[in-house]
């Protein structure tokens, strides 16, 4: 572990050094991929110092217990050593953790799907719930939110909120939010003050680069039509809404929130491209596929991964056993400490294939 020190401080120059490279500052993907990098070295290089301080500690402790003749100081040594070796084992547990390889996607944008499950106007009132919370989250992190499709109720739901997300390590973040969220209170439409169980849908997809797939033209439909619902004056006066086809696989994406049919079509081409992507991934990892489809699902209350449960306050992550009482408090987008445990399971869960592999 001490040569991790001498070797990631080399890698923090070379990093330095690239980062003030007028080329690399003019290419904004490389610049991104790099301080990304940054990041991540400088973690480990905290932790690794800290690391060799303890490892010291240790050593000199252990020097004066064996060759000491001063009862009192090797008394004191021996409270250090305690101390320092267990400081030690944890530092060298996270700086395994750390130098697991991650998944290279982790450090991409997300677009995130939201829609209504099981559960009639409270799962839609429940989706925007999930709406406004992921919002909220991406505001903490200072990401850039861009709508890109919407389709609400009349007393305040959603049916469906599709939305990219931009910024530092989104994808990374956000990944373990796919699956049924189930939410169990008393509605707004219920009179009695019955407890009812509802459901709405999470499924958080990469945003497709133009080098991650290719899309060619003569595979696509592109339909315009009148926009039909809440909106300004091109509304049911102009062929502004867009629905983009793709032939070879059938999927069907449509856009209608702005007034400009370019605009609309860039945004369909957005989430068509997520779901291409989206599919291929699946394709080549067939176990990732399963998992993905009996997580989301159809949004039926028998497939959860979460349940946030009013009457106890509680959120309940049943994946990893994680249970917390803040729901008002995650539901104002302070997912951190949830999302934290679900990162380090995954690290931890690498790890253990990365020493079974190793060994």
């Amino acid at each position: 572990m001490l040569n991790v020190v001498e070797k990631y401080e080399r890698r923090l120059e070379e990093l330095n050094n690239a980062l003030m490279d007028p080329a690399v500052l003019s290419d904004q993907r490389k610049l991104k991929e790099l301080s990304i990098e940054r990041r991540d070295v400088e973690e480990i290089l905290i932790t690794g110092r800290e690391y060799k301080k303890y490892f010291e500690a240790v050593a000199d402790a252990r020097d004066i217990v064996k060759n000491s003749n001063d009862a009192e100081l090797v008394e004191m040594a021996r409270e250090e050593l305690k101390t320092a070796t267990g400081e030690l084992e944890r530092l060298e547990d996270k700086l395994n953790l750390l130098l697991t390889p991650r998944d290279p996607n982790d450090a991409k944008n997300a677009i995130v799907e939201i829609r209504a499950g099981t559960g009639g106007e409270e799962a839609a009132i429940f989706a925007a719930d999930l709406y406004r919370m992921y919002t909220k989250f991406a505001e903490k992190k200072h990401w850039k939110l861009e709508v890109l499709s919407i389709n609400p109720t009349g007393i305040g739901g959603l049916k469906e909120a599709i939305f990219l997300i931009n910024g530092d390590a989104v994808y990374g973040h956000l990944k373990f939010e796919s699956g049924v969220h189930r939410v169990q209170r008393v509605p707004v439409t219920e009179s009695s003050g019955r407890i009812h169980t509802s459901a709405a849908s999470v499924a958080i997809l990469l945003e497709a680069e133009d080098v991650d797939l290719e899309i060619s033209e003569n595979e696509l439909k592109v339909d315009v039509y009148r926009s039909s619902g809440p909106g300004g004056q091109s509304v049911n006066t102009t062929d502004s809404a867009v629905r983009i086809t793709h032939l070879p696989t059938g999927t069907v994406v449509t856009c209608q929130d702005e007034k400009s049919q370019h605009k609309n079509k860039a945004k369909a081409m957005k989430v068509l491209r997520a779901r291409l992507l989206d599919k291929a991934r699946e394709d080549q990892q067939n176990e990732i596929a399963q998992e993905r489809k009996a997580m989301v699902g159809s949004g039926d209350r028998s497939a959860k991964i979460r349940t946030y449960n009013f009457p106890q306050s509680r959120v309940t992550d049943h994946r990893i056993g994680l249970t917390v009482h803040r729901l008002n408090e995650i539901l104002e987008g302070d997912l951190d400490e949830v999302i934290e445990a679900l990162r380090q399971h995954e690290q931890e869960q690498r790890l253990k294939m990365s020493q079974a592999t190793a060994g």
